[in-house]
């Protein structure tokens, strides 16, 4: 194999066998093993193994610092159509999820053994997410069309919808007996919860083209 060639091998296997056994369950020397090479090519190519979990993350732009988190839905955040870009981002993340299940459970195993992974992926992507939304939602409070909360928390509440159902998707219920549900339609269902609990009174008004009248302890609407 050419060096390129084999840089990405070692480092597709690495992935495999971190995101199967963890990180402290996996030597280079194992690594090098699932590869066919041997361990100094293995260390030929990642001096370190922070070279390894960098280059795990970067292969997965993870950590290209020019990459704005939400550049696919940068259309709908110019019109500020609030349903196009939460639906866009909850759907490109669901879809990632399904194709690349590995990763995710990857990132799990680094989180639950305080791995540094876990933290250069916080601090290299995570935040920036976090920080991008916020700036977009903050916006859009300015613009009365959210209620005065917390930005950080209308993210978390955003991001933990979507991770909660890919891990049962992923890893819990595979076969998914418990929802069965195409990532369009969760997407568009979990943007909907979102937008009926920020959205503020007037903007509700206005994409509804009419006032909801609050429900009673019947589950009925008022007739005030």
């Amino acid at each position: 194999m050419a060096g390129d060639e084999r840089r990405l091998q070692i480092l597709k296997v690495a992935m495999r066998l971190f995101s199967q056994r963890g990180f402290r369950g996996t030597t280079t020397k194992e690594i090098a093993q699932a590869a066919g090479v041997s361990e100094a090519m293995v260390f030929r190519h990642f001096a370190t193994k922070e070279e390894l979990y960098s280059a795990i993350l970067d292969h997965k732009a993870c950590l290209h610092d020019d990459l704005d988190p939400l550049q696919k839905v940068a259309e709908a955040i110019r019109r500020k159509d609030d349903h196009a870009v939460f639906e866009g981002l909850a759907l490109d993340a669901l879809n990632q999820h399904d194709r690349d299940p590995e990763f995710q459970r990857l990132l799990l195993h680094s989180a639950l053994e305080q791995h540094e992974l876990a933290h250069m992926f916080w601090e290299k992507f995570v935040r920036r997410v976090y920080q991008s939304l916020r700036a977009y939602i903050r916006q859009r409070q300015r613009d009365g069309a959210f209620r005065s909360l917390e930005p950080f928390v209308i993210v978390r509440a955003f991001i933990g919808m979507i991770i909660h159902h890919s891990l049962n998707n992923n890893l819990w219920d595979r076969e998914r007996r418990l929802l069965r549900i195409s990532n369009q339609a969760a997407a568009r269902s979990f943007t909907d919860i979102l937008l009926n609990g920020v959205s503020s009174e007037k903007a509700k008004v206005q994409r509804n083209g009419k006032t909801s009248r609050p429900l009673n302890s019947k589950g009925k609407k008022s007739k005030k």
